[in-house]
């Protein structure tokens, strides 16, 4: 494979799957953060209107409840900020190492670059997938499955 070939189609490709797995998990983590936030500060409020008439309002701050310990678990379980961390870190180490590469920076100023970029470029998707794979036996270890 050319180092041109390779830089296209299997560093870059890898820089952007990681960049759009790490927004897909920060903006599901902060979504689902700001639906657990807005919750759990209206439960104390809504309380205050509570009255042996109010079983709707009753009703209402039990599933709001309900809601926010679901959040909480999900965001737990599913490690969304951990993943976001997690790929940002990974894509951003890619892209310093394409960096370096190209401009020939230590430590690809010697024999052979494009192999050593290969070389830790490999190493770096393999950390990431080993990671991974560590991550979703947990994840079905949680869930019961394992």
């Amino acid at each position: 494979m050319a180092p041109e070939e390779y830089l296209r189609d299997r560093l870059d490709d890898q820089i952007n799957w990681y960049s759009q797995k790490s927004q897909w998990n920060q903006a599901w983590f902060k979504r689902l953060r700001v639906v657990e936030i807005l919750f759990a500060t209206s439960i104390p409020f809504l309380v205050s209107y509570i009255t042996p008439e109010t079983t709707t309002l009753k009703l209402v701050v039990g599933a709001m409840g309900i809601v926010v310990a679901l959040v909480s678990g999900l965001v737990t379980l599913y490690k969304f900020q951990e993943n976001w961390i997690e790929y940002r870190t990974t894509a951003e180490t890619l892209k310093h190492e394409k960096y370096l590469y190209l401009t020939l920076s230590p430590p690809y100023d010697g024999d052979e670059p494009f192999r050593l970029l290969v070389a830790r470029v490999e190493s770096t998707v393999s950390k990431e997938n080993t990671n991974w794979a560590q991550l979703t036996r947990e994840i079905g270890k949680e869930k019961g499955h394992g």
